[in-house]
């Protein structure tokens, strides 16, 4: 298993654009991939593939969570997941 943190540049959080973008670019990638979150006093894990999952959590921008990515192809589904969070998931950073 890898994992790595990451801080959430969208403007608007992890909505359901957001969501569907980010469990795209990692849908190819056998690895499971969730990721670890903490706001408004909860904690929980998410299923980086279910977009539904994604976008309940309520992830704001500025957020930081630990995808965590585990399996064959861990390491590159990793740093896909990264990426596209990185580079604003389809929306332009502030």
């Amino acid at each position: 298993m890898v994992s790595e943190k990451v801080t959430i540049v969208n403007p608007s959080g992890l909505h359901l654009l957001n969501a569907v973008n980010l469990s795209n670019s990692i849908s190819r990638y056998k690895s499971s991939m969730s990721f670890t979150y903490e706001n408004n006093g909860m904690q929980g894990t998410v299923n980086l593939k279910s977009i539904l999952s994604i976008v309940a959590a309520g992830i704001k921008q500025g957020e930081t969570i630990e995808i965590c990515s585990s399996g064959e192809d861990e390491e590159e589904a990793l740093r896909a997941a990264v990426a596209a969070i990185k580079s604003g998931l389809g929306e332009t950073p502030e």
